[in-house]
């Protein structure tokens, strides 16, 4: 069977939704660390910025103990604050920015993530520093129902394109990852197969 090419997670970004989780987040995220996933992003955009910085200091020494990359979610203050070199965000973030904001989050991050879903997206957030990129919408997903996915072609065509690794989103699933990885792609990113884990 192809799935056996791929062994374990490490091919695979977790992305974090607490209100999918059945029980402690904590215990949760402690039990999908420790299957050496490439990253986690914590996500909880919902979250003000006090609680979410107060959620990410302990999500990043359970990442550190299990020397798994942790991405802050578009929280800048919060990551230099805690000494994350790692944020996560989006293009829209990066246009709002303008060019000298920019190059201050390439001095201030060694890796920075961003959320891309056309192939322009994934050329600004090249130009802008990403060392990743996240691709979706892929296939159609429980969070964003009726959203067509874009298919494994559209994975295929920035990845030929993209200097930098690609992780798709959207409907991934350890079944579908050795597919998207055929088309170019570093890995996948899950939100519900680790949450509800």
């Amino acid at each position: 069977m192809i799935i056996s090419m791929y062994k374990g997670y490490e091919h695979t970004i977790v992305i974090t939704n607490r209100m999918l989780v059945q029980g402690d987040f904590f215990q949760q995220m402690e039990k999908v660390i420790r299957l050496h996933p490439h990253a986690v992003i914590l996500r909880e955009k919902d979250l003000p910025d006090d609680a979410y910085e107060v959620m990410a200091e302990k999500l990043l020494k359970l990442c550190a103990a299990e020397n798994v990359k942790c991405f802050l979610h578009s929280r800048v203050l919060a990551a230099k604050r805690l000494g994350c070199s790692r944020i996560h965000v989006s293009v829209p973030f990066l246009e709002a920015m303008g060019e000298d904001k920019r190059e201050q989050l390439r001095k201030d991050f060694e890796e920075i993530s961003v959320s891309c879903h056309s192939m322009e997206d994934m050329e600004l957030a090249v130009k802008s520093g990403a060392s990743q990129i996240i691709l979706g919408t892929i296939f159609e997903t429980e969070c964003k129902k009726g959203l067509k996915g874009k298919g494994v072609e559209f994975v295929r065509e920035v990845c030929e394109k993209c200097p930098v690794p690609v992780y798709a989103i959207g409907g991934i699933n350890m079944e579908r990852l050795p597919i998207i990885m055929q088309a170019g792609a570093a890995g996948g990113c899950m939100m519900s197969g680790f949450m509800r884990l």
